[in-house]
């Protein structure tokens, strides 16, 4: 501890301690930063409030919250030993069949008891151990929130009010001798719950059927319900005292009695030692890879088509935020997977800052301008781009199709899907990954077990979250497991070299890891006869960005194949492209000869197509040919257009031109749009993009963690702050207490500053800044002029400058105070 005198107060506890063991507090619990304390005491009082404590409390370990729910249900102050016992137990046979792991408790207990010191949840030497006063609430029992540990209040805590008569009664029941001191009867009580031979000699009297009403209250919850007229084994506990009345119709085990049935256990099964996660397969390393590499490149193709599919502009955004049920189907199916799935992509794209909305009146979604950087990027640095992006969003996809608090659907692209523990929690699951050999597949189910262990259930802290909250570490953790199989990081269940990297040693290196994995684009695709192509691998990005013009994509695998139709050529020709440019374009990338079909299709589609012309009346067609025009006019098919002839090439439409084009192409003609000059409108793919957008920001966790820096500068603020509060001044008839601001007049206030600038002393002062806080300093003082006093602030260790007017008061340190 430092000092030879035992502390009486945590702030004692926490003055005595060094810097570096200070900085681990404000590191462990960052939220004690915000502001800055003033001094010790103020850092004390802040470490005792009940929504830190409850913060602090979550972030333990099972065996280090066993150990404050024990200190809580112990003595305060508690011995080492007594902590000890109420861990291991007394060594006696409870019944309840199980070896106690008393060899790794006593081992562990230390190290619980080292992070509980840390954290300011316990001080005090090994003899007067104290949990803090808040802690002890939170975990105590009560009828309203029952201990974790299953046990009851004291007898001293349950008699509370009990009448003296009550207590003789109880006495005589169970053979002990009367008293008239209610204390003593107390006493007295308590004292045979806490003596095994008297107790084991009282319980050997006791029906079977009351040992039986014992068994079930012994672990928890210690209450119950009785009846105005209870049972006679219900009676006999009551009579002796083994039942305590609560109220009318409610009873408890007093806590001494339970911890006898226990054989002096607070908990049932101790947790000293984190579960093993076991290995549910074990695969080669490089064959891992290689899966995860193959994953992850189709990961890559899958955000690819996303950003080509919203390219002309996304789905509308809800008036509540999001995607719609009917648009999240619509991508499913263009992206031919799960519904599930295509939320996670379309999270992962938007978290990657690659779509976003375009902030138009009629808001959409669509890709960003980074989308086209981003494509632009090699293979590997699009592979970590996205899990970079991945590990660090709290946008949880899992989420999407659940409901939040009020009752609402949650739906992709959404508010209120931020959940801030989710990066801890994928990183800490990889983590978890990465500590098992190369190859190794952990099984899911020890990995919560592990998971749960290192932070228990919230639910397990009463006046902590519940609900969703309770579990949604687990929930996320197995999101996790699935999302790093889609997204490439594992690989046939077990952790990938590169993503060990990406872990480890940045983007930089996980790139380089994947690099040779990923196999080469391919310029070239094969040709066949039924109109189709086959590409046997990825191709180049402008091969790719072609063809997905030209044609429609088939189906996926190891190789593509790509479809040719009349629709499919219709659409390169809308683009700009002329007939010759597509069959020279075949020529040159195909490693077959291009098919005679397919040159027939080309040519049959690019001689029709333009023969419409489609403009603005509301809409019109025009035509040289007035045979087509007199076949659109006879089709039955064409009602709905309502068209009419303005003159012998000319039909007019009170549809829209969009409308129009489309309808004219679903009764099989191919015609183009054209300008109010009467030129042909070319519609190029990818046009839409937003303006630019920053991906969203990820929602912290509590206060960030400080670095280095900022610990080291607060510590010696607080230990500054601390001097000051504390320094003894000399006595003056305006000089207020030591620990409160000084008050003094104006005048004495400059001759004091001035005197001690001529000795160069230092002086205690009061000052309140521009926002009204008030604060202690130890300065002393350099130069006064100007209704402003430069001095070395030793509170802050920097020089400062004053304005005169904003200090409260002077005095002048004891000799022995003196700086």
């Amino acid at each position: 501890m430092g000092t030879t005198t035992p502390p009486r107060t945590l702030a004692e506890a926490l003055r005595a301690r060094g810097d570096e063991s200070l900085a681990g507090l404000l590191r462990a619990r960052p939220d004690l930063l915000s502001p800055v304390p003033n001094d010790i005491t103020q850092l004390a009082t802040r470490a005792g409030t009940r929504a830190s404590v409850v913060r602090a409390l979550e972030h333990l370990d099972r065996f280090a919250l066993q150990t404050a729910e024990a200190l809580a249900v112990a003595p305060d102050p508690a011995p080492y030993d007594t902590l000890l016992a109420l861990l291991t137990g007394d060594g006696q046979d409870d019944g309840d069949g199980r070896d106690d792991a008393g060899a790794a408790i006593t081992a562990a207990l230390p190290a619980a008891l080292t992070t509980l010191r840390e954290q300011a949840l316990v001080w005090g030497e090994d003899t007067r151990l104290h949990l803090v006063r808040t802690a002890r609430e939170l975990l105590a029992p009560s009828p309203q929130h029952p201990s974790p540990t299953g046990l009851g209040p004291t007898v001293s805590e349950a008699t509370a009010g009990m009448s003296p008569g009550r207590l003789q009664e109880i006495l005589t029941a169970a053979g002990l001798p009367a008293t008239h001191d209610p204390v003593s009867a107390v006493s007295a009580l308590a004292g045979l719950f806490t003596d095994r031979t008297r107790m084991a000699q009282l319980l050997d009297t006791a029906p079977v059927e009351a040992l039986s009403v014992l068994d079930r209250l012994v672990w928890g919850p210690p209450y119950g319900e009785v009846t105005p007229n209870p049972a006679p084994p219900v009676q006999w506990l009551r009579d002796r005292g083994l039942l305590l009345p609560v109220s009318t119709r409610t009873v408890v085990l007093p806590r001494e009695a339970a911890l006898h049935l226990r054989a002096g256990r607070a908990h049932r099964v101790p947790e000293p030692v984190p579960p093993v996660i076991v290995a549910a397969a074990e695969r080669d390393p490089q064959a891992v890879d290689r899966a995860a590499a193959g994953q992850g490149f189709m990961a890559l193709s899958t955000v690819e088509e996303l950003l080509k599919l919203w390219n002309d502009g996304g789905p509308a955004i809800l008036r509540a935020g999001g995607l719609s049920v009917r648009e999240l189907k619509r991508a499913a199916s263009a992206l031919d997977v799960s519904e599930t799935v295509a939320a996670f992509w379309i999270e992962l794209a938007y978290a990657a800052g690659l779509l976003a909305s375009d902030g138009e009146t009629d808001e959409r979604y669509a890709p960003t301008p980074a989308s086209d950087e981003w494509l632009d990027l090699p293979a590997q640095d699009r592979w970590t781009h996205l899990a970079t992006a991945w590990l660090a969003a709290t946008r949880t996809a899992g989420l999407i199709g659940g409901q939040d608090a009020k009752g609402r659907a949650l739906s992709a692209l959404g508010p209120d899907l931020d959940r801030s523990a989710a990066p801890e929690v994928r990183r800490r699951v990889l983590a978890l990954f990465a500590s098992l050999p190369p190859g190794t597949a952990p099984d899911p189910q020890t990995l919560l077990a592990r998971l749960r262990w290192e932070r228990p259930l919230r639910s397990s802290i009463p006046g902590g979250p519940t609900g969703e909250a309770s579990d949604l570490r687990s929930r996320i953790a197995l999101w996790t497991v699935n999302d790093a199989e889609l997204l490439g990081i594992t690989g046939r269940g077990a952790l990938s070299s590169q993503a060990r990297a990406l872990l480890d040693e940045g983007p930089d290196a996980a790139a380089a890891r994947l690099a040779p994995l990923i196999p080469e684009p391919l310029d070239h695709v094969l040709l066949q006869a039924d109109l189709t192509a086959v590409a046997p691998g990825p191709l180049e990005r402008p091969l790719a960005d072609m063809l997905s013009v030209l044609a429609d994509v088939e189906s996926k695998g190891g190789a593509t194949v790509y479809r040719f139709t009349p629709g499919s050529v219709r659409r390169a020709l809308d683009a700009g492209q002329a007939a010759t440019d597509l069959h020279a374009f075949l020529a040159t990338h195909s490693r077959t000869p291009v098919p005679q079909p397919l040159s027939y299709l080309i040519d049959d589609v690019a001689r029709r197509h333009g023969h419409l012309r489609i403009g603005a009346a509301s809409a019109y067609v025009r035509c040289d040919d007035e045979a087509v025009l007199n076949e659109i006019l006879a089709d039955k098919r064409s009602a709905t257009l309502r068209l009419r002839r303005l003159a012998p090439t000319v039909l007019a439409s009170q549809a829209d031109p969009g409308s129009l084009l489309e309808g004219l192409r679903e009764m099989g003609y191919a015609p183009a749009a054209e300008s109010a000059e009467g030129d042909v409108l070319i519609t190029r793919a990818g046009a839409r993009r937003t303006p630019p957008r920053t991906p969203p920001a990820p929602v912290p966790e509590g206060p960030p963690v400080p670095d280095a820096t900022l610990l080291s500068a607060a510590v010696r603020a607080i230990r500054a702050g601390d001097t000051a509060a504390r320094a003894v001044h000399k006595e003056g008839p305006d000089t207020a207490t030591a620990g409160s601001l000084p008050r003094t007049a104006p005048a004495e206030t400059l001759a004091t500053v001035q005197a001690a600038a001529m000795t160069g002393s230092a002086v205690w002062i009061g000052y309140v800044n521009a926002d009204g806080a008030a604060s202690q300093r130890v300065i002393a003082p350099v130069k006064v002029e100007g209704g402003f006093v430069t001095a070395y602030d030793h509170t802050a260790d920097e020089v400062r400058t004053y304005p005169l007017h904003r200090i409260t008061g002077v005095a002048e340190l004891a000799d022995e105070q003196t700086p």
